[in-house]
């Protein structure tokens, strides 16, 4: 087929200026990818083969202290309009309308996304892929709160959480829903097609900003089987064996002390994590196969980012476009207790997993890398300085010389600008804030209070001597204990957390569909 078949919108490109850009306003690309553990691409310590995802880090910066929310749809949101997910109403899923005011479901229309920001800057706006933000009862009728209705001039992809990659329901361009997909449709080698189509179009005189939101490598585990079976014989070993290569791989890398020992997480498997040796042959099969569908979801990501870059290279836009890349969330255990197994390999080296707030759910790799290489004053370098997904707007904003659109108010972001990080410079000391499903925590300084849920006992971590929290020292500082909860209640109190909900995923969608029925989203 051919690539763009499946995108209806195909426009001629527009002819090449000889015109330059203004270098003041780079071109910006921003690349998210979907429950992707710390540790599962090359520059962060895999075995995945990334080449063009390691090629930026080589060139550019990567954090190694990069936080996110813990989940898709709070990440989102936060990256979206630089604010903490519960401030612009979504402090848990787009799956159901709390009628809360943090728990809307989708991002309140009070508060304008990073493509509203730039787009006032005089950026023109573009996105492909996976969105969830907008209420799952507003789909089938544009609520106000899709792409191209929040600031985006184009938009190719689909609105919801998950499902197949054969078949993503539902797929949008525009406003206009995609019916009919070809029989060898792929959703990750469509939003790279359709990010590419948008790059060929775009007149290279005009600044530009791409947000290409992969789905990739979320559940359910599907990719074509050459790629597949290309990945196989690398994951023979066993999780224990690379989990310690990956540790070993970061330590030379200086993502991780190289005084620290790799721990095994035993709680986290209530109790004893088994030895790779004790599984069953039956279950090494199972995670051999599943490791490598899901290694080579990230090859396939990471073979069409290359594909991007080379378009914009061919554009000769490439020294004036600045590319970030992060994940959304840490690995997941959804996938029951080989998924487990395989999340507690992709989140090396750090603890627990997507939906909870300990290291493992909340830390991402992040890279931010100037085309221009003059610009790159810490190229191949890792900043240990702490970051967080809500940095990412004030940081374009910062890029791309744009101030907050003035027809909204709030303009006191909580989030900082990342480039003096860039450069060696430090940033402002400040406080960071967790809760997703009542896992909450606090991260001030060197110290981290967290819990699992409401109905847990806090740990505080001193994360200057124990990165990968193995040890409570809650009853050895009781008063920081208390300092600190009372900080992350006060925070809790002005950014629409409480009350806290404990019910599991169907309950609390059941509940509120039966309590609110009025489920459209457009507020």
């Amino acid at each position: 087929m051919n690539k763009l078949s499946f995108i209806p919108f195909i426009i001629c490109s527009a002819p090449l200026s000889i015109y330059a850009q203004n270098p003041q306003q780079p071109n910006i690309v921003l690349i998210l990818c979907d429950d992707m553990g710390f540790s599962d691409i090359g520059c962060y310590g895999s075995e995945i083969k990334t080449p063009h995802i390691d090629q930026l880090a080589q060139e550019g910066v990567r954090f190694s202290q990069f936080k996110n929310t813990g989940r898709s749809c709070p990440s989102r949101a936060a990256l979206l309009t630089g604010r903490y997910q519960h401030q612009v109403g979504m402090g848990w899923m787009a799956e159901v309308d709390e009628h809360r005011p943090g728990y809307r479901g989708q991002i309140d229309k009070e508060y304008p996304t990073i493509a509203e920001v730039l787009k006032a800057g005089g950026y023109h706006t573009y996105m492909s892929g996976k969105w969830h933000v907008t209420t799952t009862g507003g789909y089938g009728s544009p609520n106000g709160s899709y792409p191209v209705q929040r600031g985006f001039d184009r938009y190719y992809g689909c609105l919801h959480g998950g499902g197949s990659y054969y078949k993503p329901e539902p797929v949008y361009n525009d406003l206009k829903k995609v019916t009919e997909l070809p029989d060898d449709y792929y959703y990750t080698k469509a939003i790279t097609d359709s990010a590419v189509s948008f790059v060929r179009a775009h007149d290279s005189r005009e600044p530009m900003f791409l947000y290409v939101a992969h789905y990739a490598p979320h559940l359910p585990l599907q990719a074509p089987a050459k790629y597949v079976e290309k990945c196989m014989d690398r994951y023979k070993v066993g999780y224990d064996v690379l989990r310690k290569q990956r540790f070993e791989k970061q330590k030379q890398l200086g993502l991780v002390p190289d005084t620290m020992e790799l721990p095994i997480f035993h709680k986290e498997f209530g109790g004893k994590r088994p030895a790779w040796e004790e599984l069953t042959p039956a279950q090494q099969a199972q995670w051999t196969k599943d490791m490598a569908t899901y290694a080579a979801m990230i090859e396939i990501m990471d073979e069409g980012i290359g594909q991007l870059v080379d378009e914009i290279k061919k554009k000769d836009m490439y020294e004036n476009t600045v590319f970030i890349f992060l994940s959304d969330n840490g690995a997941t255990n959804e996938g029951g207790f080989i998924g487990q197994l395989m999340s507690d390999l992709s989140n090396t080296p750090y603890r627990s997993y997507k939906k909870w707030v300990f290291q493992g759910g909340t830390s991402t790799p992040f890279i931010l890398t100037f085309g221009d290489k003059k610009k790159n004053q810490m190229k191949g370098k890792v900043c240990h300085q702490p970051a967080h997904i809500i940095d990412i707007l004030p940081t374009c904003m910062a890029l791309g010389h744009t101030d907050y659109p003035k027809s909204f108010s709030h303009a006191d972001l909580p989030g900082t600008n990342l480039l003096p990080a860039t450069t060696g410079k430090p940033l402002t000391d400040r406080t960071l804030f967790f809760e997703h499903q009542s896992s909450c925590a606090i991260i001030k300084g060197s110290w981290k209070l967290v819990r699992a849920d409401r109905n847990s006992q806090w740990e505080l971590i001193d994360l200057s001597t124990d990165p990968f929290e193995t040890h409570d020292l809650s009853s050895k500082y009781p008063e920081k204990v208390e300092e600190m909860e009372a900080q992350w209640i006060d925070w809790a109190n002005t950014h629409k957390v409480f009350p806290l909900e404990n019910k599991t995923w169907t309950e609390r969608i059941n509940f509120y569909q039966q309590k609110n029925p009025y489920q459209k989203g457009d507020r």
